[in-house]
């Protein structure tokens, strides 16, 4: 499929079009096609039935003759060739793209309406709600304290009426956008803000403004779709679409990533960094060739990091690399704890920098706050009056929880007028701080914030780029004259909520995407993993990385057995029994239950997601075995694939009670970046039609797998699960090199 398009005419098809206009066509049939694109773009973007993703690509490729490979080729990059009609443009990027934004907003905007409806309903009647059942609102709550912090913001502590009681299982995050609402009658909002800390028991609100009524009755709290996100996408998706051609700091980096000119390297003797000049001298050699590989890119680099291979360590020393010569770097990653991560290390550094995390500050880890803007801004202005001020509005906040009538309206009018004389006095001293900082760090959206507006930037690395949309890496990358991408394609991908924008390849990732196209050329990949014993580390690397990924020697041959003190063989057999256990705790285990009673999977009643009661008890024996053998709870993590096997090993930890209900027990999402000295896997697919779903995704079933240091245990129906090529190799893997045993084993 060829793509191109003028860019006066190709603008258009991004969204400068206003709604009701057509462009018109002319007789040039490259101009033609770019008008075809804008017609369906004005008339069909909100019709997921017609697939506008599909017919801009069909309608382009239709009219210079060629086959069509559709927007999940077009975002790969499958469909680029030899010259400037045969590339992937910025301009069919965001025709492409803008659609499948706007579905997935539909999707967001459906399932937070559901949430209050659902929510007001089920109040109304004096019932639970379908939705606190399924997460996406927390029923029943009460004020238990609320306080001045987080420079400025209100600390509100939410606990359950009922005492003893726990919060329950909901989705809701970190970092959410919430709102604080009455629990009857109208369900009348009281406050928004972002959840600042969750626990069991309790979940912490931190509001912008103070509460607007009597806090002292029934709450829920709702999670609400971001409209921010979305606007912010739009906007930057269209303004990607005019960046090649404009004056902007990002012009060259665009036209790289789109194929419009090659990407360029720089001598490396130029770049060359002297043995003496390492900042962490115990980088491998695969980490330094990234690190050199980055420095010689003069607009786009990738730095590829399976797991465990120390990808983060790579990135801090590019980033003080960069700033020893002078360049100021701006550091973005999707998540908020893939920012803080880089953070802490770049603060820690022997060669300190002047890092600015911008963000709210309820968003995050409490070691990086002191580096967070607001904290810098804050020393910046040492005057009594500021410190005044805050004093008076921790007072009038803790008012506010008593106080009615009058008193409430003065003392609400009091904190909004000291709250914006705080702000206007900080106002001017955040351009300074930001300035003069080396290293600014943010979230993809905090980059297209008020803060950063305008600001340029020799560098623009993101972390973590393989689980961020390229939509929302450009909003931090048209920042900045350099790329440089750290993540892994063969890990998790973004989450879609919507299925058509899923299906229409809005989680085809930038890194995803150069690395198919660019190859070699501008990536480099770590190849010394320091997390996984040899045997596990062997599977991943045969079965997703061509062989290339090795253990160091440091973690080669470990074993829980030696966690222990004990002396072992390198797989986990003791050469003196441990604890009178002659099989000992191998690195490899597999609890296969095919053929046998009871482990059959189950479908929900809604039907969207499976469990298996024999495979959840026979996970949680395996966890009491484990424990009793001296392995710590906290060094003990189960995975399933399905949310309502998470729902059930849950349920059976907290019936166990005592050590138990100290292991972790998540999805594969919730595990991501996150290690274990044991894993154990429950697969849950067993049915005699041998369909596996989704737990056939290479990309989950690598993550959930090397998150184990020493032991990885497998639960699973061989039967079923060789229905998958991909899933047979990894059974037989383990069966190679690791134990096999039957459910009966730990039922005796």
């Amino acid at each position: 499929m060829s793509v191109h398009m003028d860019a006066p005419t190709a603008a258009a098809t991004a969204g400068a079009l206003p709604p009701g206009r057509t462009a018109e066509p002319n007789s040039d049939a490259l101009a033609t096609d770019a008008a075809l694109c804008a017609v369906l773009w004005d008339h069909l973007r909100a019709s997921a039935e017609h697939r506008l993703h599909e017919l801009i690509s069909d309608a382009v490729s239709g009219a210079v003759g060629r086959e069509s490979g559709g927007w999940h080729a077009l975002a790969a990059g499958e469909c680029a060739g030899e010259g400037e009609g045969r590339r992937l443009t910025p301009q069919a990027f965001a025709a492409a793209t803008l659609p499948l934004l706007e579905e997935e907003h539909k999707a967001e905007l459906a399932a937070a309406a559901e949430a209050v409806e659902e929510a007001d309903a089920a109040s109304n009647a004096g019932t639970k709600s379908a939705l606190a059942a399924r997460g996406r609102c927390i029923p029943r709550l009460r004020l238990e304290s609320a306080e001045a912090g987080l420079l400025g913001r209100t600390l509100l502590r939410l606990v359950p009426s009922s005492a003893g009681a726990t919060l329950g299982e909901h989705r809701v995050s970190q970092n959410d956008i919430v709102q604080v609402r009455r629990m009857k009658g109208d369900g009348a909002v009281l406050c928004e803000g972002v959840v600042y800390r969750l626990y069991d028991a309790a979940i912490v609100v931190a509001a912008e403004d103070p509460p607007d009524g009597e806090m002292n009755v029934p709450l829920r709290v709702v999670k609400l779709a971001n409209e921010v996100t979305h606007t912010r996408l739009r906007q930057h998706c269209e303004r990607l679409a005019r960046a090649e051609d404009g004056a902007g700091v990002a012009g060259d980096l665009v036209r790289v990533a789109f194929g419009g000119a090659e990407p360029r390297f720089a001598d490396a003797n130029v770049v060359q960094v002297k043995e003496g000049a390492w900042i962490n001298r115990g980088l491998d050699a695969s980490q330094r060739e990234a690190v050199r590989h980055a420095l010689s890119a003069q607009h786009v680099a990738l730095v590829h990091g399976p797991p465990g291979t120390g990808k983060t360590t790579a990135v801090v020393e590019y980033v003080l690399q960069e700033i020893q010569r002078g360049n100021r770097v701006l550091c973005c990653a999707a998540s908020n704890a893939a920012v803080d991560n880089l953070v802490e290390r770049l603060a820690a550094a022997p060669a300190r920098c002047g890092v600015v995390r911008v963000g709210h500050p309820a968003r995050m880890l409490p070691a990086v706050l002191s580096n967070c803007l607001d904290a810098h801004v804050a020393r910046a202005d040492n005057s009594e009056l500021a410190s005044d001020i805050a004093r008076e509005m921790k007072d009038l906040t803790c008012t506010l929880v008593t106080a009615k009538g009058a008193e409430r309206r003065e003392a609400r009018r009091e904190l909004r007028r000291l709250g914006k004389e705080q702000r206007v006095r900080q106002r001017a001293a955040v351009q300074e701080v930001l300035a003069g900082a080396q290293v600014v760090a943010t979230t993809l959206m905090g980059a297209a914030g008020r803060d950063l507006h305008g600001m340029e930037f020799d560098v623009c690395v993101v972390d973590e780029a393989a689980q961020a949309l390229e939509a929302a890496c450009w909003l931090a990358l048209l920042h900045a004259r350099k790329a440089v991408l750290a993540g892994d394609h063969l890990q998790l991908p973004p989450t879609i909520q919507s299925t058509e924008a899923d299906k229409g390849g809005l989680g085809v990732t930038l890194f995803q995407r150069l690395h198919r196209v660019l190859g070699e050329k501008v990536t480099r990949m770590l190849t010394v993993q320091y997390r996984m014993h040899a045997d596990i580390c062997g599977w991943a690397s045969g079965a997703l990385y061509e062989g290339a990924l090795r253990p160091h020697p440091s973690v080669a041959r470990r074993t829980l057995a030696q966690l222990l003190g004990a002396e072992t063989d390198g797989r986990g057999k003791p050469q003196q029994a441990l604890g009178g256990d002659e099989g000992g705790l191998p690195v490899l285990l597999l609890f296969d239950t095919a053929g046998c009673d009871g482990y059959e999977e189950a479908a929900c009643d809604e039907g969207e997601s499976k469990w298996n009661e024999g495979e959840a008890q026979l996970a949680m024996a395996h966890v009491r075995s484990l424990l009793a053998q001296g392995v710590a709870a906290q060094d003990v993590g189960v995975i399933a694939p399905y949310a309502a096997q998470v729902t059930r090993l849950r349920e059976l930890r907290a019936e166990a009670g005592g050590a138990l209900a100290e292991v972790e027990v998540s999805t594969v999402d919730g595990f991501q970046g996150r290690e274990k000295e044991a894993i154990i896997i429950s697969f849950v697919r067993s049915n005699d039609a041998h369909q596996v779903g989704f737990l056939a995704d290479d990309r989950r079933m690598n993550v959930a797998v090397t998150r184990a240091r020493r032991h990885c245990a497998l639960v699973a129906d061989s039967e079923t699960a060789s229905a998958s090529s991909f899933l047979k190799g990894l059974v037989e893997h383990f069966m190679a090199l690791g134990e096999i045993s039957s459910p009966a084993a730990l039922e005796a």
